[in-house]
């Protein structure tokens, strides 16, 4: 209700170093949420799957971050904390516009595929991810001048496929 401070609130629970009554029964309840929690993992394998799905995304996030920052060098040059801030925080932005801009090309990819009568499985979907970054060329030499059809809000063209075929079926 914006009373008390969380830190204020813990402060008193501590109660100089020790656990009061009250902080260690929050504490034991705690516990008993964490017991359940890994009952529930050990004992569900879909459980468990699901959250390694989650855990790899957010690993294929990091690589994304790892492989744009500077040239995966992974080092923040700026001395102060504010420049590293800032850094941080274009880096979030350019990470956010290749997964902006993966999911804006899948999205017609997959548009594709239906327009040309391909079956799209929803588990297919289900593991597609906006993280990949071998088609970017991270030290690249870059033009910020737009062509014409961009400018227009036209996209790129997508890749011609090889072998269309095999992707129908």
């Amino acid at each position: 209700m914006g009373v008390v401070q969380a830190s204020d609130l813990l402060r008193m629970l501590q109660g100089g170093g020790r656990p009061t009554t009250l902080g260690r029964a929050i504490a034991e309840v705690g516990r008993i949420a964490k017991t359940f929690y890994l009952l529930n993992y050990i004992d569900d394998e879909a459980y468990r799957r699901r959250i390694l799905v989650q855990l790899n995304r957010g690993e294929g996030r990091h690589s994304l971050a790892r492989a744009i920052f500077y040239g995966r060098k992974g080092e923040l040059r700026q001395p102060y904390r504010e420049g590293q801030e800032e850094q941080l925080g274009a880096l979030g932005l350019v990470v956010n516009v290749v997964v902006l801009w993966n999911t804006l090309y899948m999205d017609r990819a997959i548009a594709e595929l239906r327009r040309r009568g391909g079956a799209v499985d929803r588990a297919d979907l289900e593991r597609l991810s906006p993280l990949g970054y071998d088609h970017i060329a991270i030290l690249g030499k870059y033009s910020f001048t737009w062509a014409e059809r961009i400018q227009r809000g036209e996209f790129l063209p997508l890749r011609p496929v090889e072998d269309s075929e095999d992707l129908l079926t």
